[in-house]
């Protein structure tokens, strides 16, 4: 039955910059690649290709060697330019300079009808092959699920409550059929629910409508609503030994798509955003694509120019994306560019003038952002103090919607006890879920860094 959840903790941190909603046309990109590094928990890559190889889009570079059967494919078709390694050979890049023209690898194409009577083995077999299973992540740990494993719910969140976050509705319009395709495959996957959560403040997508085989549930409230770990935790908790599976909406339309087309299709729309962005637009490109072109010649002033004369590009949002170059990539599972100031500088008593031009969760002396809570900000990387006494202030509990104390599961993953971190609810989050803490920590420590070792400390020991 489908559920309505109400949440009331957490903060919406409004930036200026939204994408609109239009397409823009900026010269397609000329490299791509597929970064290793974007798949947690992949620990011993092995790459198939050589530099010179021609590949197409859909054609196997990569796989794990715990792993095998799940294979790592070209975004477009080309030719391998580089295979970029870093300290003790460590995988970086495998880039691909592109064909002006994509060509696919074939694979088995079934109809919409036929694609009902497949078996799970049939679904998984195909998935595999055709470069789509990364898309579909493993709860506990955060990494790419293991197709040997039987999930006891899929979970899509339908909807983005990150910082600039782009429109799924917008980003999928027209998707429908794939999207009811691809729904109907990972039904296939598991032998419990596949909820399909959505937002209750704004209107339902038609890419989410009339569908069948998916539990719809809504969900409203500030972010993290958004989080599918905030919507896995209310409606079906993960203890241990359990297993869930996500996916994101556009990884539910890529495996429509190779099931209904028979081809690995990487093409996807993504949002340009940051008060640094003259034109934040949407716009289409494919996974992995090189970032240069949306950023050269595109990056205009703000209201933090004199101070921040400098741009970071984000790949994904302000709170969980990843720092890149101007001409680096963007991340496999990522669909949004960040281009905000970056904030090496230092204010003197910054903090101490009074203003309505800074934001913060506190309302701190000389903070008065409150008192405009729908006025959008223009905000820079500066962190504004250095690590210091890790306290309790019970503000990290009124930014989580979720039944854990994150400061005590902290604590205790720094201590390295992991009868505190099984208690305190390790197995139901992963770094995004309290990347908002972060955000808010008056003492400044890097909440998902600490986050990702206290998984890799119960994962892996």
């Amino acid at each position: 039955m489908s559920k309505t959840v109400k949440l009331k903790k957490g903060f919406d941190i409004k930036l200026v910059g939204k994408a609109e909603k239009q397409l823009a046309d900026f010269k397609p990109s000329k490299t791509f690649a597929i970064k290793p590094t974007d798949f947690i928990g992949m620990l011993r890559p092995k790459v198939t290709v050589n530099e010179g190889d021609v590949v197409k889009a859909g054609t196997p570079i990569l796989f794990d060697k715990s792993m095998e059967k799940v294979q790592y494919v070209a975004p477009v078709s080309g030719e391998i330019v580089e295979i970029k390694r870093g300290d003790r050979r460590k995988l970086l890049e495998i880039k691909i300079l592109a064909d002006s023209e994509i060509s696919y690898e074939s694979f088995d194409k079934f109809s919409e009808s036929t694609i009902k009577s497949l078996t799970r083995e049939d679904a998984i077999n195909q998935m595999t092959k055709g470069g789509v299973w990364p898309q579909l992540i493993q709860r506990p740990f955060g990494v790419v699920a293991n197709p040997d494993d039987n999930p006891k719910s899929i979970f899509i969140s339908g909807f983005d409550t990150h910082p600039l976050a782009p429109d799924y509705g917008f980003l999928l319009s027209g998707e429908e059929k794939y999207f009811q395709a691809g729904i109907d495959i990972l039904g296939k996957l598991t032998s419990g629910k596949v909820h399909l959560n959505v937002s209750a403040d704004t209107e339902l997508p038609s890419v989410y409508a009339n569908l069948n085989g998916a539990e719809l549930n809504k969900f409203s409230g500030p972010h993290p609503a958004g989080n599918v770990g905030v919507q896995i935790h209310h409606l079906d908790p993960i203890n241990k030994n359990d297993i869930v599976w996500t996916v994101k909406p556009y990884g539910v339309v890529q495996i429509g798509k190779l099931f209904l087309e028979g081809h690995y299709d990487a093409s996807k729309v993504i949002a340009i955003t940051g008060s640094r962005a003259k034109k934040a637009a949407y716009t289409k490109t494919f996974i992995g694509a090189c970032v240069d072109t949306f950023v050269n010649g595109n990056i205009g002033t703000d209201a933090k120019s004199d101070l921040a004369p400098e741009t970071r590009i984000v790949s994904g949002n302000v709170l969980t994306g990843e720092k890149i170059n101007k001409d680096g990539y963007l991340g496999y599972y990522d669909n949004q560019i960040t281009m905000l100031p970056e904030g090496e500088y230092y204010e003197f008593l910054g903090w101490m003038k009074p203003t309505a031009e800074k934001l913060s969760y506190h309302r701190a002396l000389g903070l008065l952002s409150f008192l405009s809570p729908k006025k959008e900000f223009v905000l820079d990387t500066n962190v504004r103090g250095e690590e210091r006494a890790f306290v309790q202030t019970g503000v990290f509990e009124s930014v989580t919607p979720m039944d854990i104390l994150p400061v005590y599961l902290l604590k205790a993953i720094m201590a390295e006890d992991f009868d505190e971190m099984e208690e305190l609810g390790i197995y139901e989050i992963v770094e995004e879920d309290l990347a908002l803490c972060e955000f808010v920590d008056v003492s400044k420590h890097p909440v998902q860094e600490i986050v990702r070792k206290g998984i890799d400390l119960i994962q892996y020991s």
